[in-house]
């Protein structure tokens, strides 16, 4: 992801001196591709620092769709065909959805990691004698609970 942060921005430059493109246009890129990669690298570090990423070392498949999505618009931008503009409105909209799609992502898995750990520190912070033991049979805890039968062998 840091590496398509610096590749594509650099992508519509280098089409724009193979496909053709007018002086404006050039312009256009100087002041548009460095805000470009600002935002990719956001959009990236967003993602890369989500606790459920780096935890799983693996992106969710929400952020796989959007990012290639995204990314096929900046390519398309940058071939200055008869449908650059169309590219670039659809590739500023869902560079758009991205960025808040990433956040949102972001303070939602953080919370949940936060509502997980006061659990956990609740539990741990509560007496052997008064915590809450779970039903028998009850599954996705690895849970082992050991009864002590008292027996008089005397």
């Amino acid at each position: 992801m840091f590496i398509a942060s610096v590749a594509l921005p650099i992508w519509p430059l280098i089409g724009w001196g193979i496909f053709g493109g007018g002086g404006w246009e050039f312009l256009g890129l100087v002041i548009a591709m460095p805000i470009l990669f600002v935002v990719l690298l956001a959009v990236s570090a967003l993602i890369y620092v989500r606790p459920t990423v780096r935890r799983e070392k693996a992106v969710a498949w929400w952020d796989v769709a959007i990012l290639t999505l995204w990314h096929a618009f900046i390519v398309g931008f940058g071939l200055f065909g008869p449908n650059t503009s169309t590219f670039a409105v659809l590739g500023v909209l869902i560079g758009i959805v991205a960025f808040w799609y990433v956040v949102w992502a972001f303070f939602t898995d953080a919370a949940r990691r936060a509502r997980e750990t006061l659990a956990e520190f609740e539990q741990m912070a509560t007496p052997p004698t008064q915590r809450r033991v779970p039903p028998a049979g009850s599954t996705g805890d690895n849970v082992i609970i050991v009864q002590e039968n008292s027996t008089d062998e005397r």
